[in-house]
């Protein structure tokens, strides 16, 4: 089977990663976009999540989860296997909501994704709202605040089934996009590998937040989700 990156062989490859920053700034001195490759699959057997490469082939980050576990929690990890973010769907919600801890917390999230049912705005995918940010604080990072306030920073719109989405900040400037891989030498990727690409990461949005949402809309629209399949 062809590889999607050869630098993958193995998890002693990757468990020590050469530059840790690297997931902000893909190697790129000038701070240009980050440029991940998302593969919809779990590289431990019997799992099924997603494993991601930076430009240079690299495992940046994983997603392992049990086939016969809980779907309602999952954990993004680095490629040692540190738990960065933590997605969980909100309990008595009307709507399809998630919030996003950091590392495995279990209180005070960063951030909630709710799942967009707008007839009039049909390309509105799912809307996120940070719910540890004060009135001058960057989502992303989490804030010191003692009294945070619930602030919407993000609005993900376009078709994740096609996997063509863009990330829009609150001042409506793509921070994110989610684009079908390139065919490469004649080989031509399905829907299980794409592009994810990052801009301005850290100041914007991080890369790590990214991955988070796509995890998400994986859940809401993918063939992860827990209702039927949307449209979208």
């Amino acid at each position: 089977m062809t590889r999607v990156y050869p630098n993958a062989t193995s998890f002693k490859e990757v468990d020590q990663p050469k530059q840790p920053l690297a997931i902000d700034h893909g190697g790129n001195l000038d701070g240009g976009p980050v440029v991940l490759t998302v593969w919809k699959k779990s590289l431990l057997f019997n799992c099924d999540g997603f494993t991601v490469f930076d430009a240079e082939g690299d495992l940046v980050f994983r997603v392992d989860n049990y086939m016969s576990g809980a779907k309602g929690e999952i954990v993004l990890m680095d490629a040692s296997g540190k738990s960065l973010l933590t997605i969980r769907r909100k309990r008595l919600s009307i709507a399809d909501n998630w919030l996003v801890f950091e590392g495995e917390e279990a209180a005070n999230p960063r951030f909630s994704v709710r799942k967009q049912v707008n007839f009039l705005n049909s390309r509105s995918l799912a809307q996120v709202s940070c719910l540890s940010c004060c009135d001058s604080g960057s989502p992303s990072s989490p804030s010191s605040s003692s009294s945070p306030k619930k602030k919407l920073v993000y609005e993900i719109e376009g078709s994740y089934k096609q996997r063509c989405c863009v990330v829009y900040d609150d001042k409506r400037r793509g921070v994110a996009e989610i684009k079908r891989k390139e065919a490469v030498g004649g080989l031509v990727f399905g829907l299980d590998v794409f592009r994810l690409i990052v801009h301005e990461p850290g100041s914007r949005i991080e890369s790590a937040v990214a991955m988070a949402l796509v995890i998400v809309l994986e859940q809401m629209f993918g063939s992860s989700s827990y209702s039927p399949r949307a449209l979208h």
